[in-house]
């Protein structure tokens, strides 16, 4: 019999999956480190823009870091007198954090499965992301309906915020 706190969702093959509901008890993941990110998403180097996620809370928040080196590709052309992380990979590393916490949140059913971008509002840069810097890219999601997750990211270094936006991406089979 289905639990009335319990949220249904169906993956590409018709099998339910059941998602913790509001009021029941988050489940929470102290750390994974960048193998098990790698097992919930497709991204790879150098496109995988978080190295470990702390503080998961399943259907929720997380937290993803990222350390900037200066022998990441992005930094040969931009700037090569002064390098700066690009803002749209600090935004795509925000969404990488939150397709992992989604895939955390739903089970190995969804693990692999593309997340893909629908919107992003609201972004704003507000210093330099520079090699030496650790990124602290901290998501929470404002909702979910079917296959469609929004969320909230702030990115800090040091706990100063650098990058914020709002932004939701579907899960696809």
């Amino acid at each position: 019999m289905d639990s009335p706190s319990r949220e249904k969702w169906s993956d590409d093959v018709n099998k339910e999956v059941e998602v913790p509901a509001v009021g029941d008890s988050p489940t929470s993941i102290e750390a994974i480190d960048v193998m098990r990110i790698m097992e919930a998403i497709p991204h790879r180097y150098p496109f995988l823009l978080i190295d470990r996620m702390v503080d998961i809370v399943l259907g929720s928040s997380a937290v993803g870091i990222k350390n900037v080196t200066a022998s990441e590709p992005h930094f040969q052309g931009h700037f090569p007198s002064r390098p700066v992380m690009p803002g749209v990979l600090i935004i795509e590393a925000m969404a990488q954090t939150a397709a992992t916490l989604v895939v955390l949140t739903l089970g190995a059913a969804f693990e692999g499965k593309l997340v893909y971008f629908m919107t992003i509002d609201g972004a704003k840069f507000r210093r330099p992301v520079e090699p030496g810097d650790q990124l602290r890219i901290h998501v929470e999601k404002e909702r979910s309906r079917a296959n469609v997750w929004k969320f909230k990211g702030v990115a800090r270094v040091d706990g100063v915020s650098v990058a914020e936006a709002t932004f939701s991406a579907m899960i696809m089979g």
